[in-house]
């Protein structure tokens, strides 16, 4: 199929995401209020939404607090800078088997299982403009970990989002995933206006090579909206394919730690390359506000204590 350059490019910047990454960089924030800053900073070098989880402000190790959301939430929407606020919701869905021939009762280390409300009861208090939605069961690959997201869980997380007036993003790790995501938006889960972010590179998900990810754009109907990264090296390449095959970039720490070989990444480091990729093949990085007018997005305060 012949691509449709995107001219009008917004940038999503992954600040610290919830893998191991907390003690192989020092930039890779922890406490909400480095988590905050570092978005500010992307924000500032030119990045409209900012993608957060929360850490333990001493060991670094992904949290699911409500406090630690509610800190961040507040710490950005003080802030002397416009960004659209994205939360994850991808916690408390995680289930480490035990070896193959017992893999019950599941591993207590790194078995975080959850019900659907209280996967989001962090969004539904700190009201957010997005948060994440990943759309599928994958295995991962530290060890015999499985991120889980059922049928009925999705439907679940799905529904309560859309009642919050929150967008979720499809995080779609696989063609399959899109495919369950279209028939969310089939019967009336979620708006029919989605936003999809591919997941291209992460293990054992969808490989990063190119035809794989036109496959995965070409699963994307023409209606909704949608962005696209790669893992490590590859993060930067990905900021020009994506663009090329129409769609929107997602840099940050989450992804990938470094600006060059062994140079340490910032995440406004990483944003500024990525407006560099951008400007540089002719089409224009867009801000907050262009952003929520183009996916219909409500900013509020969080919910009063």
């Amino acid at each position: 199929m012949p691509l449709t350059m995107n001219r009008e490019v917004f940038i999503t910047c992954a600040v610290t995401g919830s893998g191991a990454t907390q003690d192989r960089s020092p930039h890779v924030p922890r406490s909400p209020e480095q988590i905050a800053n570092s978005a500010i900073d992307a924000a500032k070098a030119g990045a409209a939404i900012v993608h957060c989880h929360v850490r333990d402000p001493e060991t670094g190790k992904p949290r699911r607090d409500v406090e630690l959301y509610r800190e961040v939430t507040e710490r950005i929407r003080d802030a002397n800078v416009d960004v659209v606020l994205n939360l994850t919701a991808g916690m408390g869905g995680d289930m480490v088997f035990g070896d193959p021939e017992t893999p019950l009762p599941l591993r207590p280390v790194g078995t975080d299982m959850a019900g659907a409300t209280e996967r989001v009861e962090h969004v539904r208090v700190c009201l957010p403009e997005i948060c994440t939605l990943d759309c599928g069961t994958m295995n991962f690959a530290e060890a015999d970990y499985v991120m889980t997201n059922t049928p009925g869980m999705l439907r679940a997380m799905g529904g309560m989002m859309t009642q919050m007036g929150v967008k979720p993003e499809i995080e779609a790790f696989d063609t399959g995933h899109l495919w369950f995501a279209k028939e969310l938006v089939k019967e009336g889960v979620l708006a029919p206006d989605a936003l999809v972010q591919l997941c291209m590179g992460v293990p054992w998900g969808a490989p990063d090579d190119l035809n794989t990810f036109m496959a995965m754009v070409n699963n994307v109907p023409d209606d909704w909206n949608w962005s696209a990264f790669s893992l490590g090296r590859n993060q930067m390449a990905y900021v020009a394919a994506a663009v090329l095959a129409g769609g929107n970039v997602r840099v940050g720490l989450e992804d990938n730690l470094w600006l060059g070989k062994g140079e340490l990444a910032t995440n406004a480091q990483l944003v500024e390359r990525a407006v560099t990729i951008i400007e540089t093949m002719g089409a224009r990085v867009i801000g907050p506000d262009e952003v929520r007018a183009r996916l219909n997005l409500t900013k509020r305060a969080p919910m009063a204590i």
